[in-house]
């Protein structure tokens, strides 16, 4: 009696369980991972068979319930999952490991429900039907078509296949994305000899030292070493850009290319694994790949997205050609003994050269002139000028999980609180994952409000991966860096100016995958605007503006390139739906065969033999981009279009950019997935889009013509 009793003691002060107004990621440890699940599902368990027994076809008896159960299981995971990225440990992992079969198997029970389905089937038949609002009948054609992709309508035997390939494959996509960050973080170079890294600027020598002393070297200098190079990406980019040590160059690129590729974490196996499970999913399902399952939930087809590719490919190639022509010829004029064999680890540093040569731009010495807060504030100010919202520092009022957190309140023009976020921006190699992402924490909702508010309001959180600050300086921001910052920034925009009030369709809920990066690739392109980009460029130390001049350069080496990198996400996205398509697992072509097959349609130099960056392609195998990586150049379509609607208005005239932007935000921003993604488009900008605008800012539109 007393040990059970001691149980529910633990389970009533488990902070996953609390009702909290903000999570609480300060207190949350692994030890509450399994009694918290195991309670919450055998709650969530029990609202559902309420639900089913006493299911009717009206909202207030199926869909209100419904959200209830699916948003508690979205939060309190969305908690776990969150921590697990940016504060990882081994405990963690295994406690997440333990209980995931459980929350995988809720999910089925969820999806598969019939008493759901049929309701949800009655509620399209009914004489009501035509009286729902746009963002109801959404909601409805949405719930059936996912219904019937868990497997709603399989029988038994079938049911149970389903059930088994569900449950392997969220372990192992789990597994997919363990590797890759141990196998980042297993890479270490230690180098004592400053010759070794001549090139490197300041800010990676610094940030090389600040790595040796978090491995033990606690006399580490930027200055006299030693210095730790890892594959984590401020320090491997560094690397690929600025040293001049080509066989340092080619040690980290090879390292880079074959990460989670041999011993015991090899992806390799786990890969196969995943699309042989996929395919039989997608054949259990009557598709005939699994493509096809991925494109039933997206704006393209199939047909429609390898068109997009192959337009754009051509548009891409023989600028992309010439870019390795010009590439070799300018190392060639500096006596560099690789200029007519240039290789992969040669293209990032002599593009850097050439770069130098042909704006007089040098990233690290613009570095001074973006430091993150001033990139912060000239970021909330367009924020105000485009959207009429006003953001403050609310640090303090949620608990956060590391002290480099921030977290700001977003207020419209009246005053009012109408979202929150957190943002976390600096790199953390030994327990935060690569590359910069947004999600929700919680989602607007009239059917969640609290304390008699009318709605819930959403709270994103922002995290990226940029140079931390060192010593007493700010971090200071390469220019990538920038526009990462205002790419998180405007999915957040989508997520929390949203009026959507159904929270089933709020913010970036309900959006087709293929639509949902149009306001984050649209807000790079404020980066280039002169009244943006010179609110950000102050010196921080001086305080002196970036030289016109300068500005003039960036907005021209903005084209640098252009067909080469494009060609880059072209080649991702076609070997995902090659992969997902084509391929036949355990047949005659191995992925590494596919992914060469691809490169010679897409990659001007071809991929070394022993290339394997297949075993980290974490978008595809442990992200939701199966399928689906081709979203991007879809939606740079979108945003590129959207965009010249502010260039059409003048981006000079503040009235015309404020009109626009407020259309924008009561469209693309206000509309969530209430609304289908091309209709909101047209609403937005009055016509279909259409490449143009994309190719014109790649200054790629007479190739395509």
């Amino acid at each position: 009696m007393a040990s059970s009793a001691l149980l529910q003691d633990d389970v009533a002060s488990n902070p996953l369980l609390q009702d909290f107004e903000f999570p609480p990621f300060d207190v949350v440890q692994p030890n509450h991972v399994r009694p918290g699940i195991h309670a919450l599902i055998k709650n969530l368990e029990s609202d559902l068979e309420e639900l089913e027994r006493n299911i009717e076809p009206s909202w207030p008896k199926l869909v209100e319930p419904l959200e209830k159960i699916t948003d508690r299981l979205s939060v309190v995971w969305g908690i776990l999952n969150h921590l697990k990225s940016v504060k990882d440990s081994s405990e963690l992992r295994s406690a997440i490991e333990d209980v995931q079969p459980e929350k995988v198997k809720l999910q089925l029970r969820l999806g598969q429900s019939k008493p759901i389905y049929n309701a949800f089937k009655a509620i399209r038949e009914s004489l009501d039907w035509e009286t729902l609002s746009e963002a109801r009948k959404r909601i409805v054609e949405s719930q059936i078509k996912e219904a019937i992709l868990n497997g709603v309508s399989l029988e038994d035997d079938k049911r149970e296949h389903f059930n088994r390939i569900e449950q392997e494959l969220e372990k192992l996509s789990q597994k997919f994305g363990e590797n890759v960050l141990d196998a980042t973080k297993r890479f270490e170079k230690l180098i004592t000899d400053k010759k070794e890294i001549e090139g490197l600027p300041a800010t990676a020598l610094g940030l090389a030292a600040q790595s040796a002393v978090s491995k033990g070297h606690e006399n580490a200098t930027s200055e006299n070493g030693p210095w730790v190079i890892t594959l984590d990406a401020p320090s491997y980019i560094a690397v690929m850009q600025h040293a001049r040590n080509r066989s340092l160059r080619e040690e980290i690129y090879r390292a880079y290319i074959s990460l989670a590729s041999s011993g015991d974490l090899d992806n390799t196996e786990i890969i196969e694994q995943i699309l042989k499970l996929r395919l039989e999913k997608a054949k259990l399902l009557n598709y005939n790949n699994y493509a096809e399952v991925s494109m039933a939930t997206k704006m393209a087809t199939i047909d429609k997205a390898e068109e997009l590719l192959e337009k754009l490919r051509r548009a891409s190639w023989d600028a992309a050609v010439q870019d390795i022509e010009d590439l070799k010829k300018f190392a060639k004029s500096q006596g560099a003994p690789e200029g007519d064999n240039l290789t992969h680890w040669d293209i990032n540093f002599w593009s850097e050269r050439l770069r130098e040569s042909k704006y007089d731009i040098n990233e690290e010495e613009l570095r001074p002139f973006f430091s993150l807060p001033k990139v912060i504030d000239a970021l909330f100010n367009l924020a105000k000028t485009l959207f009429g919202i006003e953001i403050e520092s609310a640090d303090g009022l949620a608990p956060v999980w590391n002290d480099d957190v921030r977290f700001f309140r977003v207020k419209d023009s009246s005053s009012s609180p109408i979202a929150y976020f957190y943002f976390d921006p600096y790199s953390r190699p030994s327990e935060k994952r690569q590359g910069a992402w947004m999600d929700e924490v919680f989602a607007r909702s009239r059917v969640l409000a609290r304390n008699g508010t009318s709605t819930r309001l959403p709270v994103a959180h922002m995290v990226c991966n940029q140079t931390p600050p060192v010593g007493n300086k700010p971090s200071l921001m390469t220019f990538l860096e920038v526009e990462t910052v205002f790419h998180e920034f405007g999915h957040a925009l989508q997520h929390m100016l949203t009026k959507q009030d159904e929270g089933l369709v709020a913010g970036i809920r309900g959006i087709e995958w293929d639509a949902v990066e149009l306001p984050s690739q649209f807000m790079e392109n404020w980066c280039y605007h002169r009244e943006t980009l010179m609110g950000i460029a102050k010196h921080f130390e001086t305080g002196e503006s970036l030289p016109e001049e300068v500005y003039l350069k960036l907005v021209a080496a903005r084209t640098f390139r252009a067909g080469s990198l494009s060609l880059r996400q072209i080649k991702f996205a076609s070997v995902d739906l090659e992969l997902h398509t084509k391929y036949a697992p355990g047949g005659q072509e191995s992925i590494y065969d596919v992914d060469r097959r691809v490169s010679e349609r897409t990659q001007v130099i071809p991929p070394l033999p022993e290339d394997r960056f297949l075993c980290g392609f974490s978008h595809i195998f442990a992200g939701g981009y199966a399928a689906g990586y081709y979203s991007y150049k879809w939606a740079e379509v979108l945003s590129a279009d959207a965009f010249s609607a502010f260039e059409d208005a003048g981006l000079d005239n503040s009235k015309a950019v404020q009109e626009t932007g407020h259309k924008f935000r009561e469209t693309i921003l206000a509309l969530g997935g209430g609304k289908a993604p091309s209709e909101v488009f047209v609403q937005f900008r009055g016509r279909e889009p259409t490449p143009d605008a994309l190719l014109r800012h790649n200054g790629l539109l007479s190739a395509s013509a």
